[in-house]
């Protein structure tokens, strides 16, 4: 932790003005026409992967370099080091969607929810497309008994994508939550 900490700020010395991020790729607008049309798991996969792909790059490469090792920690469980690392890409890189997004998955993990949501909104303000982001609000929404919120959430994500097994899945389990609360 400590050599990471003495890390983070010679690293960020380094890094550029901010500039256009994963979210602006010209690239995008055919992927989620793709991913509206295609109805084949594997070219569903692929074309899925291939956003995410999109989403984690940024024209800095000390930016992407940062996110992979933070989204490592966080997956390793060494949250703390996570968290301090996406902090400084957010505060670095407002415009940066997938370093809102990535935090906010973390926050969801330590259970902070407001802080999770509140990433969320900002994620989905700079790219509304972010299956990824909707489908933890609808996750969050879920968790703290807001039914009606958590639909219109995976409702939008199936208009998105519409194919998605897991959106369809929690709309089905939300719809029977409601129709089960109105008996």
């Amino acid at each position: 932790m400590k050599s990471l900490l003495r890390l983070l700020p010679l690293l960020f010395l380094t890094l550029s003005a901010p500039v256009p991020a994963d979210q602006t790729d010209p690239g995008l607008d055919e992927l989620f026409t793709r991913l509206k049309l295609s109805t084949d798991s594997r070219q569903l996969q692929f074309i899925e992967a291939s956003i995410w792909e999109k989403w984690m790059q940024h024209d800095n490469e000390d930016v992407e370099r940062l996110l992979l090792l933070a989204t490592q920690r966080m997956n390793a469980g060494r949250h703390q080091q996570a968290l301090l690392v996406f902090s400084e890409l957010v505060q670095s890189y407002p415009e940066f969607a997938e370093a809102w997004n990535k935090r906010a998955t973390l926050y969801y993990i330590l259970g902070d929810l407001e802080a999770s949501m509140a990433d969320i909104d900002r994620t989905l303000e700079l790219e509304p497309r972010h299956f990824g982001a909707l489908s933890g609000a609808g996750l969050i929404h879920i968790r703290r008994g807001e039914l009606q919120q958590a639909q219109q959430r995976f409702e939008t994500l199936l208009e998105i994508h519409p194919n998605s097994e897991n959106a369809r899945n929690n709309l089905e389990h939300i719809l029977g939550e409601i129709q089960r609360s109105t008996i």
